[in-house]
């Protein structure tokens, strides 16, 4: 080969191999912020989701408290007469709680009422742990994405660890 061939051969192969470390530190960079946009909107939807509840438990002041004891459950939700435990709070004839795993028909329940309507919540440990259900599987969720999309298997089990533990604990606590 001619001496200007070869430096021009080197030269286009040196060239090439710039443009694939590029390429793949693109794609690389494309797949993080792809996998790590939707681990975001995962962990913020469940977040979302548990909060419509958790409110209500977490943040009691002012809130009406009570117990109530349920006395009939059908088409979803549970119901029975609700006794005030709080200052300012009325005593109601039937309030509706959503009839879950957590709810069974002749016991009783430390509750918050929501604003504004006849809908309670269960508060307590179990109310707040129950609120947060959906973070929970949310958390699962996302350990699968950042173990397998972001390829970080450590904060992947992290993830997938406080999930399990989230889930574990409202199911003793309930």
């Amino acid at each position: 080969m001619i001496p200007a061939m070869l430096a021009s051969a080197t030269a286009a192969s040196a060239s090439a191999a710039r443009s694939r470390r590029a390429s793949r530190a693109v794609l690389r960079f494309g797949r993080v912020a792809a996998m790590g946009t939707v681990t975001a909107l995962i962990l913020i939807a469940g977040v979302w989701a548990s909060w419509g509840t958790a409110q209500h438990v977490l943040l009691t002041k002012g809130r009406e408290q009570g117990t109530v004891e349920v006395t009939r459950c059908g088409g979803g939700t549970c119901s029975g007469p609700y006794a005030p435990v709080s200052a300012g709070s009325q005593a109601r004839e039937r309030v509706v709680i959503e009839d879950s795993v957590a709810v069974a028909k002749g016991r009783t329940y430390s509750v918050v009422m929501k604003p504004g309507s006849d809908d309670v919540v269960r508060s307590g440990p179990a109310g707040v742990l129950y609120a947060w259900v959906p973070l929970g599987g949310a958390l699962l969720l996302a350990s699968v994405v950042v173990a397998g999309g972001l390829r970080r298997t450590r904060a992947g089990w992290v993830l997938a660890g406080a999930g399990v533990a989230l889930l574990t604990a409202a199911f003793v606590a309930v």
